[in-house]
């Protein structure tokens, strides 16, 4: 497997590992599971034991078909324009592993090992169960699965930016990108504004100063990077420093930055 696409798998698990919405969705479905103790678990098992086993297996096979439906989602994203349908085909295929997985649960609870027969039953009787996780899992998270699309780097085949202009350029949408004015931290997001637009993207703040590459600028906040030929003016705001850009914004100039940015802009005018 290629690096980006293992950067691309880990973001987005990423992604989902944080999102209340999965676990919240998650954590109802094995509450469902417990309590109508479907497949003869509710006549064989006590409650305490019903909450463990059903939380195993569905911590199990969420984990397997999501995995799967992740990386189905990056490698057929060339092929395929549709979200949850690669999601869905991955999940499909993740049916074979849950399979035998869902053996080995069972030989772990009722001491019965699955052969290799019973193993694809399983599997196909995992199907269903494979399709649910995925369309619940989408329903969860369509918004943060679309935002980390389109942020992604685009495939090896689509035209690469030219090599003066920054790479993180790369990232974004083709009618966003232009000349660099602006970052700015937005939760888990980087958010790159530019001549053309601005575009929330799935990247660390200090990985998008890394891809700015040449660009003139200078980082005046932990949270704020700006362009040199987009700042307007310096004011002070109550004793601190403040830079206006072109199109009005205020960015703060944190007291770390200061001296920078005295030093970076004063040929321009500091008004209070």
């Amino acid at each position: 497997m290629n690096q980006p696409f293992l950067s691309s798998t880990l973001r987005e698990l990423q992604l989902f590992t944080r999102s209340w919405r999965l676990w919240t969705t998650f954590a109802l479905v094995v509450l469902l599971f417990v309590v109508t103790g479907p497949y003869g678990t509710f006549e064989r098992m006590t409650l305490g034991i019903r909450l463990g086993y059903w939380l195993i297996v569905h911590a199990v096979t969420w984990a397997i078909a999501i995995c799967f439906a992740l990386m189905a989602e990056i490698l057929l994203r060339r092929h395929l324009n549709h979200t949850l349908a690669r999601m869905m085909i991955g999940s499909l295929v993740a049916a074979l592993p849950i399979g035998f997985a869902l053996g080995v649960i069972d030989f772990a609870f009722f001491g019965h090992w699955t052969n290799m027969g019973n193993g694809f039953h399983r599997a196909l009787f995992a199907l269903p169960l494979c399709a649910l996780f995925c369309l619940l899992t989408y329903m969860a998270m369509h918004r943060q699965i679309a935002e980390v699309s389109a942020s992604a780097p685009p495939p090896a085949s689509a035209p690469a930016p030219a090599a003066s202009e920054p790479e993180i350029l790369a990232r974004l949408k083709p009618q966003n990108r232009g000349a660099i004015l602006r970052l700015s931290v937005e939760d888990h997001y980087t958010d790159v504004v530019t001549s053309r637009g601005h575009e929330l993207i799935l990247l660390r703040f200090a990985d998008a100063l890394k891809e700015l590459g040449l660009t003139p600028g200078l980082q005046v906040h932990r949270s704020h990077w700006v362009a040199d030929a987009h700042v307007e003016r310096l004011k002070r705001d109550g004793g601190r420093l403040v830079l206006v850009m072109k199109d009005g914004t205020e960015i703060p100039v944190s007291r770390t930055y200061a001296d920078a940015v005295r030093a970076r802009f004063d040929e321009l005018p500091a008004r209070a």
